[in-house]
């Protein structure tokens, strides 16, 4: 069964950069400790955006498409909420499901 990545890719106005900022450091390992997760990588997108403001990326790897859609039923729509009562208009999020082909690791010389 192929691994998923779910990606979620949020672009923040520069006035809530900070508390946002603070509130997704808590936040990945909630979602990390619903147990459907294996890892989270977070990351700043260096490319600028046409809409202002910074652009970030949480990666979370799980280990199944099932495990992914009991996320959604059981979990997505809390976390969204809660993002939106806190950040409002303020920030545009959008979700991304990638299938992992391969990995490749460069070994040492």
């Amino acid at each position: 069964m192929p691994m998923i990545i779910y990606n979620v890719t949020t672009n923040i106005d520069d006035s809530i950069h900070e508390k946002w900022l603070d509130w997704i450091k808590q936040h990945i390992p909630k979602v990390l400790s619903t147990g459907l997760f294996l890892k989270a990588t977070f990351t700043k997108v260096l490319v600028e955006d046409s809409l202002g403001g910074l652009t970030y990326s949480v990666q979370y790897l799980a280990s199944s498409k099932d495990a992914l859609d009991s996320f959604y039923e059981d979990y997505a729509s809390e976390f969204r909420s809660e993002e939106a009562s806190l950040f409002g208009d303020k920030i545009l999020a959008f979700m991304t499901e990638l299938e992992l082909i391969h990995e490749y690791i460069e070994t040492p010389r």
